[in-house]
C-alpha cells in the first residue's frame, strides 16, 4: 500500500519544498533528518500558518482588509527560509509505520496522530508513504 513519495530534509530550502507541495497537491512532506530518518511532517496547512500574518489568524476579520498582493508576497515571505523554520514549535509524533504493519495499524496511527500521511519505514529507512486517501482507496470495496 505505500508508494514513492516526494520527501525533503529539514535544512531543505522553503520555497523549494512549498512548491513541491503545491505543484504536486500533496496534503504534505515527510520531513527527514541529516541521517535521512523521519523527522516530522510538513503539513500543507502548516505552510498556510506560516505564511498568514498572526494578527490575521488571531482575527479573520482582517483578512478582508488585506489585497490581494498579498499573494505575490508569498514567494517573498518563503525566501531565505528552511523547511525547519516551518515546522511548529512543538513538534507533533510522527506518524509511522513499520513495512509488515496491516491496513488496521496503519489507519490507527494516522488517526491517532491525525496526520494525513504515515511514513512507512524499515530499519529507520523510509521506504515509502501511505496517505489518507490511499488508505481509503484500499480500505473500501471495489
Amino acid at each position: 500500500m505505500a508508494e514513492e513519495y516526494p520527501v525533503t530534509s529539514l535544512d531543505t530550502d522553503a520555497l523549494e519544498a512549498v512548491r513541491l507541495l503545491g505543484e504536486h497537491r500533496m496534503p504534505g512532506l515527510v520531513v527527514t533528518d541529516k541521517d535521512g530518518r523521519p523527522h516530522s511532517v510538513l503539513g500543507a496547512s502548516q505552510v498556510v500558518r506560516f505564511l498568514v500574518p498572526r494578527y490575521v489568524q488571531d482575527d479573520p476579520a482582517l483578512a478582508g482588509v488585506i489585497d490581494e498582493q498579498f499573494a505575490d508576497k508569498v514567494a517573498e515571505k518563503l525566501a531565505g527560509h528552511t523547511v525547519r523554520e516551518l515546522l511548529p514549535e512543538d513538534r507533533p509524533e510522527l506518524a509511522v509505520a513499520e513495512a509488515d504493519d496491516t491496513i488496521i495499524e496503519v489507519a490507527a496511527v494516522m488517526a491517532r496522530v491525525r496526520c494525513p500521511l504515515v511514513a512507512v519505514v524499515e530499519h529507520d529507512t523510509i521506504i515509502g508513504v501511505i496517505t489518507a486517501s490511499r488508505l481509503l482507496e484500499h480500505a473500501l470495496p471495489r
